[in-house]
């Protein structure tokens, strides 16, 4: 409870309510790196095509997280999200945020391994067409979208409380394994900062319920030539729960009305 000041006696208004989060990563080591953030233990709420592992808020309050490992890509990432948004729905208490979150492979030299990106434009790279001519998006082709937008209000509020880099995140069906893709995916998007599976899978089942995203990514190893002894999924993993324990704050307090 609020309690006010109102013509000399003390009044009470109820507390605005802690926001429900769903939080989304590919693998179950990421979604244990996010649960190492938090106190106390997970435990299991299985759903129909998904599994939630509810961990407490950092602060205490009664709302906890909702943590998924919602699997490798973008199309199985997107339906175990709306499985989980829709059986939320359904009961009436619906998530008021997703976050898209897991290790990266980052792009040099803006996205050093070991950091931090939140992505202000989380983009479908190669969904589209390939032409003579080279790649067109899927919206070149008259159909769909390739990039969604998270709130600007809670970009600028993650970026400051983790330290973070800000920039596009790419969604990727085929991760890049080559010096020429990496160049090729920096030239039509200059911002890029990393690379993932998932965030735009994950978006577009959010979209779908209205409900705001945000990506979060801890970069593992750099984009381009495939080389597993430069990865560095440990400290990636460690970042990420350092990241959560400090973001956790934000996601708490942070409501939709801080972008209009």
């Amino acid at each position: 409870m609020v309690v006010q000041a109102q013509e000399g006696r003390l009044t009470t208004s109820p507390a605005e309510p802690t926001p429900r989060i769903l939080v989304a990563t590919a693998v179950p080591a990421e979604r244990d790196a996010v649960a190492r953030a938090f106190p106390g233990p997970a435990r299991e709420v299985r759903l129909p095509g998904a599994t939630l592992f509810r961990t407490p808020l950092a602060t205490g309050a009664a709302s906890p997280y909702d943590l998924l490992a919602a699997g490798v890509g973008p199309a199985l990432a997107a339906a175990s999200v709306a499985a989980a948004l829709t059986a939320a729905a359904v009961t009436g208490a619906p998530y008021d945020l997703v976050v898209s979150t897991g290790i990266a492979g980052g792009f040099a030299p803006g996205a050093p391994l070991g950091s931090l990106v939140v992505a202000d434009e989380i983009t479908a790279a190669d969904l589209g067409a390939q032409t003579p001519d080279g790649f067109l998006p899927v919206t070149d082709l008259g159909f769909g979208t390739v990039t969604h937008h998270p709130p600007a209000s809670l970009v600028r509020q993650a970026s400051t409380v983790t330290g973070a880099r800000t920039g596009t995140v790419l969604t990727v069906s085929t991760v890049t394994g080559t010096a020429a893709r990496a160049t090729a995916l920096r030239e039509r998007h200059p911002r890029a900062l990393a690379e993932a599976m998932e965030g735009f899978g994950v978006a577009e089942a959010a979209a779908a319920h209205g409900t705001p995203v945000l990506e979060i990514r801890a970069v593992s190893n750099p984009v381009g030539p495939r080389d597993r002894a430069a990865w560095r999924i440990g400290d990636a993993l460690t970042a990420l729960t350092e990241a959560f324990g400090k973001l956790a704050p934000v996601l708490e307090s942070w409501t939709p009305h801080d972008d209009q």
